[in-house]
């Protein structure tokens, strides 16, 4: 019950914000009593942290694979770090695609806009660590890039696909579907992997 009451919250919470949603509404979608949010959460401001926490616990559990594999068999060359970040890449990617991302998404994006506590338990509860990693990737797979630079860089890449949640419509409009569907997946995910590559592997800065 508790994973169902956040899950609807944060559908809540991401469309109406932390002032819009209510906990009323909340609670009889999740066909329970109003008392069992208190119980659970303490109460509304309660509520919107472990949601917080509940989406950074779901990111990590989704790179979790991706992660552990960089982690004990670390690559030992700038291709290898390439071929560990496009996986992540990969992996990110595929994730905007997921339906269940789609609250996740409306959720973080408020918290960029404004962020608070939340954004804090999002950021420490996972995204620090992914991107973190992927700066180390970007840094073994190009070592003229300096740690400003290697940031700068992992916005970008990272930026590609988070296009396909924050700007779905143009991508869709542009790409002339009326859907994302998997053969049009496919395409991004090829080309922002490519994209990848041609960044990291690149003799020079252009």
């Amino acid at each position: 019950m508790k994973d169902v009451l956040l899950d609807i919250a944060i559908a809540h919470f991401g469309r109406e914000g932390f002032a819009g949603a209510a906990t009323r509404a909340i609670a009889k979608e999740a066909d329970t009593a109003m008392s069992s949010i208190t119980y659970h959460f303490g109460g509304k401001e309660g509520l919107y942290l472990a949601c917080a926490d509940h989406i950074a616990t779901c990111l990590t559990e989704r790179f979790e694979t991706a992660v552990a594999a960089i982690e004990s068999q670390p690559p030992a060359s700038s291709a290898e770090a390439v071929d560990a970040l496009c996986r992540l890449l990969r992996t990110f990617a595929q994730l905007m695609f997921d339906p269940q991302s789609e609250n996740w998404s409306y959720f973080i994006v408020r918290e960029q806009h404004s962020p608070t506590e939340a954004f804090e338990r999002l950021w420490h509860g996972g995204m620090r660590a992914l991107l973190d990693l992927a700066v180390g990737l970007i840094r073994q797979a190009r070592p003229d890039f300096g740690q400003d630079e290697a940031r700068a860089c992992a916005i970008g890449l990272w930026g590609q696909a988070l296009t396909l949640r924050t700007a779905r419509a143009t991508v869709c409009r542009l790409m002339q579907v009326p859907q994302l569907d998997p053969a049009t997946a496919d395409v991004l995910i090829a080309r922002f992997v490519a994209n990848t590559r041609c960044i990291l592997l690149a003799d020079t800065i252009a």
